[in-house]
C-alpha cells in the first residue's frame, strides 16, 4: 500500500515550496513553553492513528514545557516526499521529519547523525534487522531511527477455504496464531505457491501477484529473487544478472506468470487489494491493509483472510519489508527537543498503544516489542494478523528489494522496478536470454 518514490526534479519541488506552509497544524502550547520543536509525521493510512500519535505528542510537550506543532503530511500523491524535497533545497522546515523507505539515503548530507539516539534506544530494546540499518546507516552513523510508523511487511494475504479446497493447502495449520515452529511450514516454498497457483487459476481465483512497477510488485518480485539467491547488482556494484542463480529464477518465473492474472503487468498498489476484497483472488502480498478494509467492506471476505510469511526457496526464506524513519534535519532548530521527542515516541509503551490503534498494521523495528498481544487477539478470524510480523520461528529474514546493492544503485533498481520488469517481459514471451540481456542494458545505465 505504501507508494514508490518518484524523482523529484528541481521545478516540482519549488512548486510545492509553499504548499509545505499550507499544512495542517496540530499546535500544542503550554503556559511556560520551553522552547519549541516541529515535526511532520505520516499521515497514517488508518485515521486513528493520528490521533493517538497527536495525543502522545501532546502529552510530551505538556510534561516538558514544549510548544510541539505537530504536521500528517499524506503519502496520496507523494506529498510527504516532495514536502521532504522542498524542505532540502529551502533548508528550513520541521525539525523531525517522517523519511519513507530510502529518503534517508537520499537526504542524508543534510541531516542530524543520531548514533547518540539509537544507542539510547537499542540499550533498551536491542537491535534492529539488516535492513533498517542498511538504509539509514550511512558511512557508520545512524542518519535516522527506524520507527514502528508506517513500517510494515508485505507477505502472503491468503483466503483460508479456496487455498484449502483448491489448492490442499491448509495455511492456519502451517502457521497457526501461537509460539512456535510447524512442519507444515516448511513445505512453504516458491514451488509450492507456484502448484497453489497453478489450482487456484484452474478454479479461475488467481494468485494476484502483481508485475507492475509500483511498491507491491518490486517488494514481491523481490522476495522471490532473494530466494534464490539471485543478486542483480552486488554489494561491490558489480553487475551480475548474467549468474546461475538469476537464470535460474527467470526459469522458475517462466512457470509462475502462466498463473497470474492477465492484467498482472499494469497492477499498481489498489490491484491486488481490490482482487482480494471483491473475493476474486486466493492470495495476494500485502500488509493488513486489504483485510482491514475488506473487513469494513465485505465482512465475509475478511472472516477468511490469514496473514503469514514470504515463501523459502534455496537460499532461504524472505518477507518484503518497508521501514519508515525518523530523522532530524542539519539545520533544525531545536535539535535537542527532537532528539528526546523522538525517544519518548519510541518507548514501548508508545509504541504499543500505537500499534494496538492500527489493529498491528505497523510493526516495531525491535524485536523485543513483537510480543504486542494486538496480532493475537484482532479478529476476524482471531489471530489473522499473528503472523504478520516475522518471528524467530519464522525462519525468514525481513528483505527489501535490490539488497545488497550499494544503496544508490538499489534505489534506482527499486524505482524502475527492474525486477517485476523481467518477469513481465517473460510474460509478454520473451525468453530468458533477452531478458538477461535488457536487464544488463539496464544496470549498467544505473551503475556508470
Amino acid at each position: 500500500m505504501t507508494k514508490p518514490r518518484r524523482t523529484t526534479t528541481r521545478r516540482q519541488a519549488l512548486k510545492i515550496g509553499a504548499a509545505a506552509a499550507a499544512l495542517p497544524l496540530v499546535h500544542i502550547r503550554t503556559g511556560h513553553a520551553a522552547g519549541k520543536v516541529s515535526i511532520a509525521f505520516w499521515d497514517h493510512w488508518v485515521p486513528s492513528g493520528n490521533a493517538v500519535m497527536k495525543q502522545q505528542v501532546e502529552a510530551w510537550g505538556a510534561k516538558n514545557q514544549v510548544e510541539v506543532q505537530a504536521d500528517f503530511v499524506t503519502s496520496v500523491g507523494n506529498k510527504n516526499i516532495l514536502t521532504i524535497a522542498a524542505e532540502a533545497q529551502a533548508k528550513t522546515g520541521h525539525d523531525v521529519q517522517a523519511y519513507p523507505t530510502w529518503e534517508v539515503q537520499n537526504q542524508a548530507e543534510l541531516m542530524e547523525p543520531l548514533d547518540d539516539v539509537m544507542k539510547t534506544l537499542s540499550d533498551q530494546y536491542g537491535q534492529v534487522n539488516q535492513v533498517c540499518e542498511y538504509l539509514a546507516k550511512i558511512k557508520g552513523h545512524w542518519m535516522a531511527i527506524p520507527t514502528s510508523s508506517g513500517t510494515q511487511y508485505k507477505g502472503p494475504a491468503g483466503r483460508i477455504s479456496v487455498l484449502k479446497d483448491k489448492a490442499g493447502l491448509d495455511v492456519q495449520a502451517m502457521y497457526p496464531a501461537k509460539e512456535g515452529h510447524t512442519k507444515e511450514s516448511d513445505a512453504w516454498t516458491w514451488d509450492a505457491l507456484l502448484a497453489a497457483g497453478e489450482a487456484c487459476a484452474k478454479a479461475d481465483m488467481p494468485i494476484a501477484i502483481g508485475l507492475g512497477q509500483t511498491t507491491d510488485s518490486v517488494d514481491t518480485a523481490g522476495a522471490l529473487f532473494a530466494a534464490y539467491g539471485a543478486e542483480l547488482v552486488d554489494k561491490d556494484g558489480n553487475v551480475q544478472v548474467k549468474s546461475d542463480k538469476v537464470r535460474k529464477v527467470l526459469e522458475f518465473g517462466q512457470k509462475l506468470v502462466k498463473v497470474l492474472p492477465a492484467d498482472a503487468v499494469s497492477y499498481d498498489d489498489a490491484s491486488n487489494n481490490r482482487a482480494l476484497i471483491s473475493g476474486k483472488s486466493a492470495m495476494i502480498w500485502n500488509p493488513p491493509s486489504a483485510w482491514a478494509v475488506a473487513k469494513r467492506d465485505n465482512p465475509a471476505i475478511a472472516a477468511d483472510i490469514w496473514h503469514f510469511p514470504g515463501c523459502a526457496g534455496p537460499a532461504g526464506r524472505f518477507t518484503p519489508y518497508l521501514p519508515y524513519f525518523w530523522g532530524i534535519w542539519s539545520f533544525a532548530k531545536n535539535k535537542s527537543a527532537a532528539k528526546e521527542l523522538i525517544v519518548y515516541l519510541m518507548q514501548r509503551d508508545n509504541v504499543q498503544a500505537r500499534c494496538n490503534e492500527v489493529i498491528g498494521y505497523d510493526v516495531p523495528p525491535f524485536t523485543s516489542m513483537l510480543d504486542f498481544k494486538v496480532w493475537q487477539d484482532v479478529e476476524p478470524p482471531k489471530g489473522t494478523v499473528y503472523n504478520y510480523p516475522i518471528r524467530p520461528f519464522h525462519n525468514a529474514k525481513a528483505h527489501i528489494a535490490a539488497f545488497p546493492a550499494p544503496p544508490e544503485i538499489a534505489v534506482q533498481i527499486y524505482n524502475r522496478g527492474t525486477m517485476p520488469t523481467m518477469l513481465a517481459k517473460l510474460k509478454s514471451g520473451q525468453t530468458v536470454d533477452q531478458v538477461v540481456a535488457w536487464a544488463q542494458d539496464e544496470l549498467e545505465g544505473f551503475t556508470r
